[in-house]
């Protein structure tokens, strides 16, 4: 196995690290948390990167590579869910726009097709990556003593800016979620249009 999918695979097993972590009762797990999602996202820039630049595209790689990233982002949303830090609403959107795609990818697998991940697509899981990041530093910032309360807790409208930011990077993925999948389902559309 190459080090791009080495990276990937890491991915599975900080997802379930996280997890791990998001919901224990230990001082600072939500910094934990916040560390390990952020060494997730690293790994989910350098293994496309390092495959593109020394050749090491695989198709193991491209089906593997949106699908760690997939499984960390909806983990991540799942578990908000959970802890009261977002709509359970925007979860699903996300969630079945998610599986949807997942769904499409396996029908065209079927047919000897790969379908690789698109523009929009990468802009939708930054955004996505973006509002999970935000949720954990809203929750983890006071932990951090006089350096989070003063970069993350000064007031805007009456509340500390980081709640506002939060709540717009949220609208932010639940957006480019819907217009992203709205747009591989549209243009893709010749691979189950003939199995109605």
């Amino acid at each position: 196995m190459n080090l791009p999918n080495k990276l990937t695979v890491s991915r599975f097993a900080l997802t379930a690290l996280f997890l791990a972590v998001i919901f224990a009762r230990f001082p600072g797990n939500e910094t934990v948390a916040l560390a390990l999602f952020a060494a997730a996202g690293i790994t989910d820039a350098l293994d496309g990167r390092i495959a593109r630049s020394r050749g090491l595209i695989t198709n193991f790689g491209i089906l593997m590579d949106p699908l760690a990233d997939k499984i960390l982002t909806c983990s991540a949303f799942i578990a908000f869910v959970e802890l009261r830090q977002i709509e359970a609403w925007m979860v699903v959107i996300i969630v079945g726009r998610e599986l949807a795609i997942t769904g499409l990818r396996l029908l065209a697998a079927s047919r000897n097709v790969v379908l690789a991940a698109e523009g929009f697509g990468k802009h939708k899981t930054i955004s996505q990556i973006v509002a999970i990041i935000a949720v954990l530093v809203l929750i983890s910032y006071q932990q951090w003593g006089p350096v989070g309360s003063y970069v993350f807790g000064w007031h805007l409208a009456g509340k500390p800016w980081i709640h506002g930011f939060t709540q717009l990077a949220q609208w932010v993925a639940v957006v480019l979620t819907v217009l992203s999948g709205s747009i591989y389902l549209w243009r893709n559309r010749h691979l189950y249009l003939n199995e109605v």
